[in-house]
């Protein structure tokens, strides 16, 4: 078998791998594998070949790693209205306690709330910031 069909099949091996890891690092090998059966095609030396191959793969990795430096870190779970839907609902609650505790009615049924540090301990519409475990962590309607 031709030195650039096992180029493909490396290639191949990665992108599946990709797809079962969820990063671009293994997808970037996988380029440079397929700029490496290229390079074969071309009936490069062995060694070019291989310095083909890591020359993009290094390229895609700095670019890859560049890219995932820009993005900005997302929140935590449990403050993510991405992860949970809950966050931003607003709710009314009725009084708080002395330990800055409430019961809500919430999505048909009674919830604990806790007041957000900082807020003031009124009745009134409060919007969900924060799951904490089954808590509701509020603060005032902005």
């Amino acid at each position: 078998m031709s030195i650039q069909y096992w180029w493909w099949v490396l290639a191949l091996g990665l992108g599946i791998a990709e797809m079962l890891t969820g990063t671009f690092f293994m997808l970037v090998l996988a380029f440079g594998c397929i700029a490496g059966g290229l390079a074969a095609a071309a009936a490069a030396p062995l060694w070019l070949q291989c310095l083909i191959a890591g020359l993009v793969s290094l390229a895609g990795t700095a670019w890859a790693r560049r890219n995932r430096a820009r993005q900005a870190p997302s929140a935590p779970a449990a403050r993510n209205p991405d992860v949970l839907a809950d966050i931003g609902e607003r709710v009314h609650v009725q009084a708080w306690g002395a330990d800055r505790r409430a019961r809500v009615q919430f999505r048909g049924t009674q919830w604990d709330a806790a007041l957000a540090s900082g807020e003031i301990a009124e009745a009134g519409e409060f919007t969900i910031i924060e799951l904490s475990g089954n808590c509701l962590i509020l603060a005032r309607k902005r």
